[in-house]
């Protein structure tokens, strides 16, 4: 189900906590969520949509992927960005990385070690910051 976006700065900068399989309707709304948002959005984190809980959802190609306590394991070749957030108003500056090696579970708890890189990683990176409480 669309949930609405949460737009409160105190809100968004409370850490997440781990998901479990409680949380996988939470994971739905949040794909469904991005999907009707994809003309001006292409990730969201779970406190977005108002949950603390460690689920993000990125736009790979058209597809929707979503993961459950994603954690970054590697970083690979820094550069400055520019990003905006649904969440907030404007653009701001960050640092990110071209490659990124992530562990994280999918919608049936299966664990996966993945390589992400360019746009992608950036995005990613971006929603991983949402559940640590860092606001972009």
């Amino acid at each position: 189900m669309i949930q609405p976006i949460v737009r409160d700065v105190m809100f968004l900068s409370c850490k997440s906590q781990m998901a479990t399989a409680e949380d996988l309707p939470v994971a739905r709304d949040l794909a469904d969520t991005l999907r009707a948002h994809a003309h001006e959005c292409v990730g969201m984190a779970a406190n977005m949509i108002g949950v603390r809980k460690r689920i993000i959802a990125v736009m790979a190609g058209k597809t929707v992927l979503v993961m459950l306590n994603p954690v970054i394991t590697d970083r690979q070749i820094p550069f400055a960005a520019q990003e905006g957030c649904l969440s907030l108003d404007g653009e701001r500056p960050c640092l990110r990385y071209q490659q990124i090696l992530m562990e994280y579970q999918d919608e049936q708890l299966q664990r996966h070690v993945q390589r992400f890189s360019g746009f992608t990683a950036q995005v990613i990176q971006h929603e991983v910051d949402h559940l640590e409480g860092i606001i972009i």
